[in-house]
Order: structure tokens, then C-alpha cells, then sequence
């Protein structure tokens, strides 16, 4: 979970916290294969275990150690509601992309835990506009494991982004974001018009202007010691 205080910065001393471990090393626990959604007795409360009538999607999760490329049945108006929803979520044909550059797999259908999940990007319908909120877009820098992630967060106007942040659900949207990170021993970057962070993921988070051409190398403020 991330600190409390005014800015995630609050983590000042000693070695950033662990993340869970990979999910590579841990595919027998995640496994899910010989089930179809026929072959569910009913509906288990996780993406994918839902009736037909509920559209698929493509679906990219990031874990600590790979890619998974695969789809799931949105069962919710937009993606961020459904992710926020369930802290599972079964994906379908599923191709696994290893960061250290290991021969990809593929596998029939996996559950994977929320919490193994550092992003998600998908093609999904936004919501019904009527419920969005008038919000002022702020360009954030986020380190996320062995990601860097820039991309806009939409807050009440007036609010402080990073403390709006914190606040919110586990999962939380960005727009206009870019996704960097080291696969087989080089650099790729990303581009996506919307992203969903995991924010429980998050080691720190910055405000930044979007014109800034390097990702920064820590955080900037540092919450005050408590008294």
C-alpha cells in the first residue's frame, strides 16, 4: 500500500518497498486451463466467468516480469470500473511476453490476481458521458516496478494531483500515456491514448511538465518527517 501524507515521496529513507514476486515463477498458481465459460457452474464474480451477452476485449497486463496478451469479457460500462470491481480476472488466449527476452508461451486461459498487476491497456468504450465530472488534466511521471510511466491524470480542478491520486481506487486512468521499459536487455517505449495504472504498484509519482524530454530520476518533494 502507499504511504500516507500529502505526496507518495513520503517513502524517503531505506530501499524502495518489494513487489510481489514474478509471475512467471509462479504459473502453476494462476493456471485456469480446461475451463470454457460453458463449462463454469455459473458465474464465479471474475471477468470472463460472465454470460455471453458481455463483449470481449484485447487486453495487455504488465506484471513484474512480463507481458500477457490476451482477452477478457467486460463486464462493466468501462474498463477502470471492471478492474476495480474484481480482484481477479481470467484471460483468454493468452500469449506471455518475458521482460528477460525468454522464448514467449502461450496458454488457454489464465486468472490473474490484481495484485500482480502493474498496468493495463485495452480497447474498451469509455463510459456514458453523462457521468463524467468537468476535470483539469495533470501530467504525471509514476515509477512502477520496471516501469516508467508518463501520462495524464484527471482531477477535480484545483485539487493536488498526487494527493488526488491516492485517493482513488486501486485502479486509476490516465490518458495520453507512454509505457517505458527494458525487454531483452533494450529500451521500449509505448505510446496509448488511455492507461490504467495499478496504484497500489506505484513506488513514487511526480508532477512534471509535458515538454520534459527525460523521465526524472526521482522524486522532487519529499514529505516533512513526522513531528
Amino acid at each position: 500500500m502507499l504511504p500516507d501524507g500529502p505526496y507518495f515521496q513520503a517513502m524517503v529513507e531505506g530501499p524502495s518497498r518489494p513487489h510481489p514476486q514474478g509471475m512467471v515463477d509462479r504459473w502453476p498458481d494462476l493456471f485456469r486451463l480446461g475451463f470454457s465459460r460453458s463449462e463454469q457452474p455459473g458465474s464465479s464474480g471474475v471477468p470472463g466467468d460472465t454470460d455471453d451477452s458481455s463483449p470481449e476485449i484485447e487486453f495487455v497486463a504488465y506484471g513484474e516480469d512480463c507481458l500477457l496478451v490476451g482477452r477478457t469479457v467486460l463486464d462493466a460500462d468501462r474498463l477502470s470500473d471492471m478492474l476495480n470491481a474484481h480482484e481477479e480476472y481470467v484471460l483468454a488466449g493468452v500469449t506471455v511476453q518475458r521482460l528477460d527476452g525468454g522464448e514467449p508461451f502461450e496458454i488457454d486461459e489464465i486468472a490473474v490476481p490484481r495484485d500482480e498487476i502493474f498496468l493495463v491497456h485495452a480497447q474498451g468504450p469509455r463510459g456514458d458521458a453523462e457521468r463524467r465530472h468537468r476535470t483539469s488534466p495533470h501530467h504525471l511521471a509514476l515509477k512502477m516496478g520496471p516501469f516508467k510511466v508518463r501520462g495524464y491524470f484527471h482531477a477535480l480542478p484545483g485539487a493536488d494531483p498526487v494527493d488526488a491520486l491516492r485517493r482513488r481506487k486501486a485502479m486509476v486512468p490516465l490518458t495520453d500515456a507512454r509505457i517505458e521499459y527494458t525487454y531483452a536487455g533494450e529500451r521500449r517505449e509505448i505510446k496509448v491514448d488511455a492507461l490504467i495504472v495499478n496504484r497500489e504498484q506505484i513506488d513514487w509519482v511526480e508532477a512534471v511538465v509535458p515538454t520534459e524530454v527525460e523521465f526524472p530520476e526521482g522524486p522532487r518533494r519529499v514529505a516533512a518527517a513526522p513531528a
